[in-house]
């Protein structure tokens, strides 16, 4: 069929689902929501089968759902109506949740129901981001095939929506007013975390913090610790802790009530306010666990995003596993892998570019322990999606093992870099050049099921984030025990020893600084706008060149069958 997909960004739950469609054989086109008139034309020029809206925050217009069929995929269960549905679900500690696809009609919401899936919430308060990126993703990838392969059948009507069956759980909810967003430090640990998991990343929890009115991200339970509620009593890798009714909590991040303000981490953004806190133990972003012969180097930095001095923290780390006498090293990352240097960090700094020019040497730094690494093998453990250098970092390791969940964008152009991390390197010895220019040039996501086919990666594991990670440790332990290990560790050697004499790794990193230099200093492609545009969340004005052409590389393609995958 033609679908077409309309979003309000091409983020990675529409991501999964154009490479979902494209892998059954649909002729998949994009369109970003921009307006009502851009909707309408985009269906005229598409002349789709099938609309499917994966992540849309705004209303369809009559005009196109009068004449396409047109399906959203709802955040909620069958029933649940409202543009608030993850916060709520969270704020009220719903024990069950789910996803809906259901057919746009007049009143938001209230369309036939086309299939739904629903999931058991986690006890504790999660992310919203997590719970988005995570249960809420996968249920709605697949019904988004589900949806596809329905369309297809003559004989199927969706369900009308009808309160008494008892499968419609849900209700109508107003929108989350900024007041329901609010809180006191003098609530409970939980109550607060709670709020501000609610609104994570978006709009954030809302409180006064050193008596300056802040959005606050990012936040963790802390220790038992009397105090003033609302003091900070430490610090510690850009977090700060904060007394509360009942103990403390570490906050990650926030964003300052002021006109051009943007999300940082906690410390940098409150500055001289804080900087007298003691530093305080029981909070890391990276840790490193053995056992007999493995060892794990694991990171979790906020969205993905690596500051120069996260780098340097993770690069520290690696040198300290490489050292032990373990036999493997898994590189680990957390809910999201990585997506290379932190562009908030850097466009708030006094010299913007300086700081990227920082950031960009620091990841460098980690990427150069992980491919020069010779004394254990490596394996890089991907959870979460990966983006730009976050991607490369991962390719320098021996065994690159992927969660089938994630999304990889091995590129950086439509942030107008050149790149680093010794991409010219890895990424040509896995895919081969002619692969690697393409994929760095056409700006496509890449599925799990395609990394594995085109050998950015070597093995795509199912299973939840945690079933994942146990399943990786399990390999890395036979790859310890493993007869040959001695013969793989040698042959490692040899590699890199042959290839730093045909070419050293210092070359490759000054021909890539050499173009990146341009692209921060000179701003030879737009790096400056397209940093600034993507830390203000600017709206896009038109849908983007690389998303414009994915019908014409979809036709291209031949996508039927196992060819689907290859663009």
């Amino acid at each position: 069929m033609r679908i077409l997909l309309l979003c309000s960004s091409f983020n990675g739950l529409t991501q999964r689902a154009w490479l979902e469609l494209r892998r059954a054989g649909h002729d998949v086109s994009i369109e970003l929501a921009l307006s009502a008139e851009a909707m309408v034309e985009a269906a005229e020029l598409a002349k789709p089968d099938l609309v499917i809206c994966p992540f849309l925050k705004d209303r369809v217009p009559s005009a196109l759902w009068r004449a396409h069929r047109t399906v959203i995929i709802h955040p909620g269960p069958p029933g649940d109506r409202g543009p608030s549905s993850l916060d709520w679900a969270i704020f009220d500690a719903e024990a069950e949740w789910g996803v809906t696809a259901l057919q746009a009609v007049e009143e938001m919401d209230a369309g036939p129901i086309w299939g739904f899936r629903t999931f058991a919430m986690p006890e504790e308060a999660p992310r919203k981001s997590a719970l988005y990126n995570g249960p809420v993703a996968d249920a709605a990838v697949e019904l988004v095939a589900e949806v596809a392969a329905k369309a297809g059948d003559a004989s199927f009507v969706p369900e009308p929506l009808d309160y008494r069956s008892p499968e419609v759980r849900g209700r109508l909810r107003r929108a989350m007013r900024h007041a329901d967003r609010e809180f006191s430090w003098s609530e409970s640990t939980e109550e607060i975390l709670r709020r501000v998991r609610a609104a994570d990343g978006s709009p954030g929890g809302r409180a006064r913090l050193c008596e300056l009115p802040v959005r606050v991200f990012d936040v963790y339970r802390g220790p038992e610790l009397s105090g003033p509620a609302g003091q900070v009593a430490g610090r510690r890798e850009g977090a700060v802790l904060v007394h509360t009714g009942d103990g403390t909590v570490w906050v990650g991040h926030v964003r300052l009530e002021q006109e051009g303000a943007i999300k940082l981490p906690a410390a940098m953004a409150m500055g001289e306010r804080v900087a007298g806190a003691p530093e305080r133990s029981g909070y890391s972003e990276i840790t490193y666990d053995r056992s007999e012969g493995v060892g794990v180097v694991s990171f979790d930095f906020y969205n993905g995003a690596m500051s120069t001095e996260q780098c340097r923290r993770l690069a520290s780390a690696l040198r300290y596993a490489v050292a032990q006498d373990t036999r493997v090293l898994v590189v680990r990352g957390g809910e999201v892998f990585s997506n290379g240097i932190h562009l908030n960090v850097i466009d708030a700094a006094r010299h913007p570019e300086l700081e990227a020019w920082m950031n960009i040497n620091a990841i460098n730094a980690v990427c150069r322990e992980i491919v020069g690494c010779t004394s254990q093998l490596v394996v890089a453990s991907i959870g979460g999606n990966a983006g730009a250098g976050g991607v490369m970092m991962g390719l320098g390791a021996d065994r690159v093992v992927v969660r089938d969940s994630v999304v990889l964008n091995p590129h950086y152009r439509t942030m107008g870099l050149f790149g680093s991390e010794f991409w010219t390197y890895v990424l040509p010895r896995r895919v081969g050049a002619e692969r690697a220019r393409r994929l760095t040039q056409e700006a496509l996501p890449i599925g799990a099921v395609e990394a594995v086919e085109f050998g950015l990666a070597d093995k795509a594991l199912s299973g939840s984030r945690l079933d994942f990670e146990r399943r990786v440790l399990e390999y890395a332990e036979r790859l310890a025990a493993d007869p040959g290990y001695d013969r793989l560790l040698a042959g490692r050697r040899q590699v890199r020893e042959v290839d730093e004499r045909r070419k050293p790794l210092d070359a490759y990193r000054a021909e890539e600084l050499a173009e990146m230099s341009r692209d921060m200093f000179d701003d030879q492609n737009g790096f400056r706008a397209a940093r600034r545009g993507f830390v203000h969340k600017v709206k896009a004005q038109a849908t983007p060149e690389h998303l414009a052409s994915l019908r014409e590389l979809s036709g291209a393609s031949a996508p039927s069958g196992t060819e689907a995958s290859h663009m």
